[in-house]
């Protein structure tokens, strides 16, 4: 095996959603992965706490989106606030759409991923509320804002994994978050 190469996050990810939609989540080892990324499983532990992580890992979609949330205008209503944050990660996942087809085809394929999943979004949701509570928005407001925030994006996220148009994930956002306004307004 090499000793070192570069992007081996990467590629411990790319061979791990490779032999999940192979064999199956549960049939793949994490020395299944190692072998197939053409590095150790210690390598693979430097970088992922277990297989599981690999589907869940990073914080990194969660810290831009509370991120946006805070940094957006202060006379900005908390809908519009959270709007950017969406907007934001749907900028960040739309370079990612074919792993996230593989990933959420894995997810949904397996219900203790599944469950993973929700706890995951739920994470998200308590960040962007205390987020907004940090701007001033009080209670139900902002923890129903955030929800309703995780509700918009789940909708354009899986229209955008399971469409075969080259369909734009922060549009699909912009256009969900548009359709719960006229909802709301009507």
């Amino acid at each position: 095996m090499v000793r070192w190469e570069p992007n081996a996050r990467e590629r411990l990810a790319q061979a791990a959603l490779e032999l999940f939609g192979e064999r199956g989540f549960d049939s793949t080892t994490v020395a299944e992965i190692a072998e197939r990324a053409g590095l150790t499983e210690r390598t693979f532990f430097r970088h992922f706490a277990d297989k599981r992580e690999v589907l869940f890992a990073g914080g990194e979609l969660q810290e831009l989106i509370v991120r946006a949330v805070a940094e957006a205008p202060a006379s900005a209503a908390p809908i519009d606030a959270v709007a950017a944050g969406l907007d934001a990660a749907g900028a960040m996942l739309q370079e990612r759409r074919e792993f996230a087809r593989k990933r959420q085809a894995v997810i949904v394929a397996n219900p203790e991923l599944r469950e993973r999943e929700v706890m995951k979004l739920a994470s998200i949701a308590a960040a962007i509320a205390a987020t907004l509570r940090e701007r001033g928005v009080a209670e139900p407001a902002a923890g129903l804002t955030a929800e309703v925030a995780i509700a918009v994006f789940r909708s354009a996220f899986e229209r955008w994994v399971y469409e075969t148009s080259e369909g734009d994930l922060p549009a699909l956002i912009r256009d969900s978050l548009g359709e719960l306004r006229a909802l709301v307004a009507s």
